[in-house]
């Protein structure tokens, strides 16, 4: 007579073990796509409060008084519209260690503005979004006061000047 009862065992714990290793190698991959729907998230939060608080004209108190001697037109409301949020990926960086993301914020505006004004209400937004993305990667202490860049565990976040779409 032939004994296979081992024959089950072995097979069970080969089966098992491509298993475990299957699901290693998923996690790695899953932690990083989920680290960039965490940033592109937090991203649009960033967005959406910049826009807000530039086209309703609440600015901190610095801002608000260096806008009064030069930029009168961004104290009053108007109106801005996030088109689109993208980012994209700029490869490895050599000097943090880490994979670079740029984001890039397309926008429209129901004034015409200057060049200049588009640059502030385009700073505005962008530093929102950068405020945003160290907040969630709880990064607020290892960047500077304009959160350029921002770090998380995997990437260093920058942000490209705001396309205006007219």
């Amino acid at each position: 007579m032939i004994d296979n009862r081992g024959q089950v065992s072995v097979e069970f714990l080969i089966l098992f073990g491509v298993l475990i290793l299957i699901v290693m190698l998923a996690i790695v991959f899953v932690a990083q796509e989920n680290e960039l729907n965490i940033a592109m998230v937090a991203a649009r939060n960033g967005v959406n409060e910049g826009a807000a608080t530039s086209s309703s004209g609440i600015y901190p108190e610095d801002t608000f008084r260096s806008y009064s001697l030069s930029k009168t037109r961004l104290l009053y409301p108007y109106s801005v519209s996030i088109v689109k949020i993208d980012y994209e990926d700029l490869g490895y960086d050599v000097n943090y260690e880490k994979k670079k993301i740029q984001f890039k914020v397309y926008a429209k505006t129901s004034k015409r503005f200057s060049n200049d004004d588009l640059v502030s209400i385009g700073d505005r937004i962008n530093y929102n979004l950068r405020k945003s993305l160290a907040i969630s990667f709880n990064s607020t202490s290892s960047t500077n006061k304009l959160y350029n860049p921002v770090f998380s565990s995997h990437y260093v976040f920058t942000t490209a000047n705001v396309k205006w779409i007219k």
